[in-house]
């Protein structure tokens, strides 16, 4: 702990755990990104994982980059695009530096629309982008014609409409919203059918309100998207883990994320400070043509789920996310969460699994227990091609290294010298 505090770990901790129980997660606006993030100029770009330049960047962040480019209109072909960013002339950084989340690649640029998500208990807000949808999707690299036609009709139709269907309702709690997901058989990482169901009830009355002609479209856009509520689950999980995110002394990871090429960990005690590894390789199922051979390394900011207790730590509550996954039995599923309770402080009674006898999630992960007793946090994740354009590949389950661990818990030690 810093010198001067006199808070204890454990005092510190258990603060740490009250912010996260305590959080309100609510989606309040629908806005262009530039406008929440003044420093989204031309030419800067956020990503998803810890910071990275253009040259260590794996082909699906290259890729969705190029396709950020043209979306922008900085760049009128890919060819271009790739000499700009090879150049120099385009400017990236994390997300999470400015509170906000993305998934997969995570590119966010100024014009793109983004959910709003304030934080009600503590007055802090998070962004998250709009789910492209299936298929050729930017956040899996992808960057032809359709996919930037896909951002155009987002911004242009989807954001509008979305806007003005949440002004209309006021806002939408999306911590009670959660909640009864999990209990439907969601852990709101790879599996959101409860979610995106439960989020469409809650604004169908306002969204049909709306523009006629367009309707019709944005709503067979939203129900055809079992993942649709994975960004809101995001955002959500943002406010609630930035909530937390400097509490001298605490031991309790704020943040994880991966890029592609590394994973890294924030820590409650240190702030913003990013620990990194080499991000590891996803062991799942894949579709049909695709091996092992095309992954990618895992990345994407939707690890922030698993930091508050949802994804692979919530897998008891979604049996059908372990086929899914690849991850084995409904059996092995309540494993795996049990496994997470071995290195997390708390259940979060907010977030309750029928199978556990409604137990909370595990929640809470303490760099000390992981580094002790050498359990890494499990991720449900999608698996992205390692070339750029090619999209997702499949799904699976990946460890986080625990190098990122052991650094963090250096940098602990050696502030309480």
């Amino acid at each position: 702990m810093p010198s001067g505090s006199n808070r204890s770990v454990d005092e510190a901790n258990q603060i740490a755990l009250d912010r996260v129980r305590e959080s309100q997660p609510v989606l309040v606006d629908i806005v262009q990104a530039g406008d929440a993030v003044p420093s989204l100029k031309d030419g800067v770009l956020l990503h998803a994982g810890p910071p990275i330049d253009w040259p260590r960047m794996c082909g699906p962040m290259k890729g969705a980059i190029v396709g950020a480019l043209r979306y922008e209109g900085w760049a009128a072909t890919e060819n271009e695009a790739q000499a700009m960013a090879a150049a120099g002339e385009v400017v990236f950084y994390p997300a999470h530096d400015y509170g906000a989340v993305g998934p997969m690649t995570g590119i966010i640029t100024r014009s793109m629309p983004v959910f709003v998500v304030e934080n009600r208990t503590f007055g802090n807000r998070a962004l998250c982008t709009i789910n492209e949808g299936l298929g050729k999707v930017m956040r899996f690299g992808a960057n032809d014609d359709s996919v930037i036609a896909r951002l155009g009709w987002l911004q242009g139709t989807v954001a509008p409409m979305l806007k003005e269907a949440v002004a209309r309702a006021g806002s939408i709690d999306l911590g009670p919203l959660m909640a009864q997901a999990l209990a439907m058989g969601d852990e709101m990482h790879q599996r959101n059918v409860a979610a995106t169901s439960l989020f469409f009830r809650s604004l169908a009355p306002h969204l049909v309100q709306g523009p006629q002609k367009d309707v019709a479209e944005v709503i067979e856009f939203m129900v055809g998207n079992d993942q649709f509520f994975l960004n809101l689950g995001m955002a959500a999980g943002k406010a609630t883990m930035d909530a937390i995110s400097a509490i001298d002394g605490s031991t309790v990871v704020s943040a994880m994320s991966r890029n592609g090429t590394d994973f890294g960990i924030r820590v409650s005690g240190l702030g913003n400070r990013w620990f990194t590894a080499p991000v590891l390789m996803p062991q799942g199922l894949y579709f049909p043509g695709f091996g092992s051979q095309d992954a990618n390394p895992d990345m994407g900011d939707s690890t922030i789920l698993e930091t508050m207790g949802l994804g692979g730590f919530a897998m008891a509550a979604s049996p059908a996310v372990a086929g899914f996954v690849g991850a084995g039995t409904a059996s092995d599923a309540i494993n795996y969460t049990r496994e997470m309770g071995e290195i997390t402080l708390g259940r979060n009674g907010n977030l309750a699994i029928p199978a556990l006898g409604f137990q909370g999630t595990p929640f809470g992960i303490d760099v000390r227990k992981v580094v002790d007793t050498g359990i890494t946090p499990v991720i449900n994740t999608g698996i992205a091609h390692r070339e750029a354009g090619m999209g997702q590949v499949g799904a699976g389950i990946v460890r986080a290294p625990m190098d990122c661990f052991k650094l963090a818990l250096e940098a602990l030690e050696s502030n309480n010298d």
